[in-house]
């Protein structure tokens, strides 16, 4: 048995704090976007301008906070696959509440 540690580990450098506060600084500012479309009537456009403004800010939690960004390709894998299967079951789900109460 050996006493010495494989060094199997690939180590990556970090951020620095300071980008971590930009991050949230722009979570921060996309989060009151979305506030102020309660406030300002921007019409048919609400809804995408929703969505795209979610899309960005899950991409940047998952990507930063949860350091998808840092580890293993098969660690975002696994976890994209997880989010394709859930948002899968989801839509299945509200089409047999569709089909089910006769639309």
């Amino acid at each position: 048995m050996s006493t010495e540690a494989a060094a199997t580990n690939t180590d990556h450098e970090h951020p620095t704090d300071a980008k971590y506060v930009q991050i949230a600084i722009l979570l921060a500012v996309i989060t009151a976007a979305e506030v102020s479309t309660y406030f300002v009537d921007i019409g048919p456009v609400l809804i995408p301008a929703l969505m795209v403004m979610m899309v960005v800010k899950f991409f940047y939690v998952a990507a930063w906070f949860m350091h998808l960004r840092f580890d293993s390709v098969l660690f975002t894998r696994f976890f994209v696959t997880g989010l394709i299967l859930a948002t899968a079951v989801y839509c299945i789900v509200l089409t047999m509440f569709e089909f089910w109460t006769g639309g």
